[in-house]
């Protein structure tokens, strides 16, 4: 059943924001256990009280989000920690003083004091203090630890702005909190941390270069062994991130790209095409969209959801993208289109 689906306007300039009339009733919304979306540095979260299975349940039903994959718990203070971890590994406590707050999630074992939904059933929950004026006011006003995962509909492109969250969840969720266009636009880095080892389970923002400056080599895993393994960090399983249209990666040079493209549109489709900049071709295609230059990877990363989302319903049958370089913000931006594109990808090496 569909509800009213309040939207509040906050200009993060405003002074005190815990106490702006916005924030508190979006806080009260939460601490009733409904659900809310907010901005964060990364991109727009969908919120819930993370100890209320309600709230949880609420978030899942809203984003039709797989009930074994895992929920990150969003603080604003490091001391809220040990009221729902067991223990704080030496390198997680180095990695919080480097990164915290920032787009860096990290995996802890828990104490049982969050809803269960919250982690999977899993003895580890994954948690993070976001760096967004907005994000850390709603959660010192609601005074409890928010469950927040991307305010999309499950399998769709995260959201970067306020618009993509209403076009997505309108009706379906409590409010949307709107604080203009996030920062990053790719989803936190998560990792795991023994006491001689951190692993990246999903790479994002802080990037594998910027963990190792901190605690020297970095190991990889974010790939499940098993189909049927539960998930230890949100992105790792299940389609993520996917356009209206199919999607396939292109790997080799742009004239191979072109040729890929207009072999599509000589047989009838309807063509997209991500590309940056540099591309040069003139291919014949029904909608292309320029997300920036190959040297320029953060401003990539910043649209890549965007545009992912440009590409409306019907509008083209396929979407042919650029790949890029894995290494530094590369890998997290490859990691979110290849499961786009469902594991899609043609190479010119092959051809």
């Amino acid at each position: 059943m569909e509800q009213l689906t309040k939207q509040w306007i906050v200009d993060t300039s405003v002074d005190n924001l815990v106490s702006n009339s916005h924030i508190v009733e979006a806080a009260h919304e939460l601490v009733s256990q409904q659900v809310v979306a907010f901005p964060t540095e990364t991109v727009y979260g969908l919120g819930g009280d993370a100890t209320s299975d309600l709230a949880i349940e609420r978030i899942f039903e809203a984003k039709g989000r797989p009930a074994d994959n895992p929920l990150i718990v969003h603080i604003a203070e490091r001391s809220q920690l040990k009221d729902y971890v067991k223990e704080i590994p030496p390198l997680a406590d180095k990695l919080m003083s480097a990164f915290w707050p920032g787009p860096l999630t990290i995996v802890f074992k828990h104490n049982g004091n969050l809803s269960k939904r919250v982690t999977a059933g899993l003895s580890t929950v994954a948690v993070r203090m976001p760096d967004h004026p907005i994000a850390l006011a709603l959660i010192k006003a609601a005074g409890i630890p928010l469950a927040a995962p991307s305010a999309n509909r499950s399998g769709r492109p995260s959201p970067t702005l306020a618009s993509h969250v209403n076009e997505d969840l309108k009706g379906k969720i409590k409010g949307i909190i709107d604080g203009g266009a996030t920062g990053l636009g790719l989803e936190s880095t998560v990792v795991a941390c023994t006491e001689d080892k951190v692993t990246i389970l999903r790479p994002g923002g802080i990037t594998k270069e910027d963990l190792e400056a901190v605690c020297g080599h970095v190991f990889y895993d974010f790939v499940l062994k098993k189909e049927d393994e539960a998930p230890t960090s949100p992105g790792m399983k299940y389609v993520h991130y996917a356009p209206h249209a199919p999607l396939t990666l292109v790997e080799g040079t742009d004239a191979f790209l072109h040729k890929t493209a207009e072999a599509a549109y000589e047989k009838g489709l309807k063509v997209g095409l991500l590309v940056t900049y540099d591309y040069q071709f003139a291919t014949k295609v029904h909608k292309k969209v320029v997300i920036g230059s190959r040297d320029d990877l953060t401003t990539i990363a910043h649209h890549l959801y965007e545009a992912l989302r440009t590409f409306a319903e019907g509008e083209v049958d396929v979407i042919f993208s650029e790949v890029f370089p894995e290494h530094g913000l590369g890998r997290a931006i490859m990691n979110r289109l290849k499961k786009a594109a469902g594991g899609r990808m043609v190479t010119e090496s092959d051809n």
